[in-house]
């Protein structure tokens, strides 16, 4: 996989250079691309979590002002491997680099810096390591499972709700018609988009085993049969049961994305697969006060059941090219300290981000609910690792065969057929987990 992604990303680079520099959003006035980022005068920093570009953009004037240090912030709507495939191919790249952990498996050993004799490296457990050499720094720690409206549970059942008594498929579906008795119409919500539903919810089928490996490599050479799949069965049982109860399983595919999560908010709904993430939407919302994350309800007795999925969540990568200078990369690593060591810097990723952190050290309270019941899994190790060598192709693919089956245009032999069809399609590489 590792292979053919570098052959995309040599690809995209050569298209996206023939279509012209892309439109960027800057922390330093300059409202396009064109200057040189890879300048000796500072760093550059491209972010690629547009929900934070605008506490990002804030907080290089700030340190700026007290290091002394340029920063400049940069972001880019396209996907990341094309955007930096732009940046390398005119020669260009950014001093630091935010990115998925896909990507930094894909890019690092050509283009980043390894970062092993860091301090940080010893107090996180989510750093990307290929060969042996450090060379992903995790922004963030992000899950997911079913966000659930604590009030709005509670107003209609009369009784405190503790997820941990719903954790099984059958408990689960006690509870959703014990809301439709009590008035709740329609207690669930589904997220429409792709990457929801293939990145996320799908992904969910090869990260809950022992070996995601062997099972992904199963579902290629066609020994592992979806439909008689236990685990596969188990999270399509409380799928359904989230479709067949949303408010919106008349017309799913037309479901906007704010309005489900502005029911949930304000609790016309009661839970809502998704993650902490959401919380950047629900919160622009006149909101209920007390909202989580719980994992996923199945019949199973693996365990699963107790955890949600998730790890680190971004990863900053330092330039190894000589369009930066040596400068550059101390004042990179100079930066990530400062995140990960400094008040003001970890008062930025806590505080005003919002983000979970990685780092043990770090023992500031997340503030909003969906991050406090990720911050609670992860202190217990009650996380199950995300899946990070799917394609890049897998969730727009599959994403759109999830949809169909959303919109009952397919059943769930139909929907394991589609999976196993484009596995057939995929080699997966060998890789360090």
């Amino acid at each position: 996989m590792k292979g053919s992604i570098k052959h995309v990303f040599a690809l995209i680079a050569v298209l996206v250079m023939a279509a012209g520099m892309m439109f960027v959003v800057t922390g330093c006035g300059n409202s396009s691309d064109e200057g040189n980022t890879g300048s000796s005068d500072g760093i550059t920093i491209f972010n690629s979590k547009m929900e934070i570009q605008d506490q990002m953009l804030q907080m290089a004037e700030r340190y700026t002002e007290q290091t002394g240090v340029p920063v400049e912030v940069y972001y880019s709507s396209d996907t990341v491997s094309a955007h930096l495939a732009t940046k390398y191919a005119s020669g260009n790249p950014y001093t630091l680099s935010m990115v998925d952990a896909k990507d930094v498996y894909s890019l690092a050993e050509e283009h980043a810096v390894d970062l092993s004799d860091q301090d940080w490296v010893k107090d996180t457990q989510y750093a990307i390591s290929i060969d042996d050499k450090v060379y992903g720094f995790p922004v963030c720690i992000e899950a997911r499972g079913i966000i659930y409206n604590k009030d709005a549970i509670e107003k209609i059942t009369g009784k405190t709700f503790k997820p941990k008594d719903y954790s099984t498929y059958t408990a689960f579906c006690g509870l959703i018609e014990e809301l439709k008795k009590g008035g709740m119409e329609s207690p669930t919500g589904v997220l429409k988009e792709n990457w929801s539903l293939g990145a996320h919810y799908l992904a969910q089928v090869y990260e809950e085993r022992e070996d995601p490996d062997a099972f992904v490599r199963g579902l290629s050479d066609g020994s592992v049969k979806l439909i008689e799949d236990q685990k596969y069965n188990a999270l399509m049982d409380t799928f359904d049961v989230l479709k067949d109860n949303s408010y919106s399983k008349a017309s799913a595919i037309s479901a906007e994305r704010e309005v489900t999560e502005q029911k949930l908010a304000e609790g016309e709904i009661a839970f809502l697969f998704g993650g902490n993430w959401d919380w950047s939407v629900i919160s622009a919302y006149d909101y209920t006060e007390n909202m989580g994350l719980m994992p996923i309800p199945q019949d199973l007795d693996d365990g699963m059941n107790q955890k949600l999925v998730g790890g680190g969540s971004k990863y900053f990568f330092i330039d190894s090219s000589s369009s930066t200078s040596d400068e550059q990369r101390q004042q990179a690593k100079d930066f990530l300290n400062w995140l990960v060591y400094e008040e003001d810097g970890q008062s930025f990723l806590v505080d005003e981000c919002a983000l979970v952190p990685a780092f043990s050290n770090i023992d500031k309270k997340v503030g909003d609910p969906l991050g406090k019941s990720v911050q609670k899994y992860a202190v217990k190790g009650a996380l199950v690792p995300n899946y990070n060598y799917l394609p890049d192709d897998h969730y727009a693919i599959l994403g759109a065969m999830f949809q169909k089956y959303l919109a009952d245009k397919s059943d769930r032999e139909g929907f394991a057929k589609d999976v196993e069809t484009y596995w057939k399609t995929k080699t997966l590489t060998p890789h360090e987990n």
